[in-house]
């Protein structure tokens, strides 16, 4: 199991968000947002951290990492196994929610950029959820054709800057014709920022979590 943080925003939650950090931060990077989320049901929040792992385009450097980055051009190789290593992971901490009580149809898996990916890369895999939250991301099967409808529709909710130079926009678009394939309910939202996240669109993601909310 991955080590985790967790934070509740009430008692004997009824819902739960695991929320993936970005290359080369922590788990701790996204706890400071929960207030700012304004959600309406108790609500425990599992951030997780990535393994500590060398990265190719970082000169082989060790740092958390959900999985390795080999090149930094849009149409690149991507790492799979490390991908799926990752996945595996995430689906074992829904596992774990739900044993814990917490119904898997209120279960959402955020994520930032890598983190992002590795959520996106989990909707295709048919693991059950209430949601998934794709921030300034891509999915890593672009370079894989159309996907099947998934069995059951979830929400889906893509944000991307218009100005990010780490993961372009276009990437944004094309994920969300993607997932649009898979049969999710999906929104696209962009905001005047680079890599990074908006207080106004914190809010607009806790809105995002409340209407999805059972």
């Amino acid at each position: 199991m991955l080590d985790t943080l967790i934070r509740e925003t009430g008692e004997n939650p009824t819902h739960a968000v695991i929320w993936l950090h970005g290359l080369g931060a922590d788990a701790t990077d996204f706890v400071p947002v929960i207030p700012m989320l304004g959600l309406t049901r108790p609500t425990r929040f599992i951030f997780p951290n990535a393994p500590v792992q060398p990265v190719t385009v970082n000169g082989g450097m060790a740092m958390p990492s959900w999985y390795d980055i080999y090149e930094m051009q849009i149409e690149r190789k991507i790492d799979r196994a490390g991908i799926q290593a990752s996945a595996d992971a995430i689906a074992a901490l829904i596992d774990e929610q739900v044993e814990r009580g917490i119904a898997q149809a209120n279960i959402f898996v955020a994520g930032f950029s890598q983190g992002g990916a590795v959520a996106l890369y989990l909707l295709e895999s048919g693991v059950q959820m209430a949601g998934v939250l794709a921030l300034s991301t891509y999915s890593p099967n672009l370079d894989q054709p159309a996907p099947s409808p998934l069995a059951n529709s979830i929400a889906v909710s893509i944000h991307h800057g218009t100005q990010d130079p780490v993961v372009p926009e276009v990437l944004g678009q094309r994920t969300q014709a993607r997932v649009a394939a898979l049969g999710c309910a999906v929104s696209y939202q962009t905001w005047p920022m680079a890599h990074s996240v908006l207080p106004e669109q914190l809010t607009a993601i806790g809105q995002w979590l409340n209407e999805h909310s059972r």
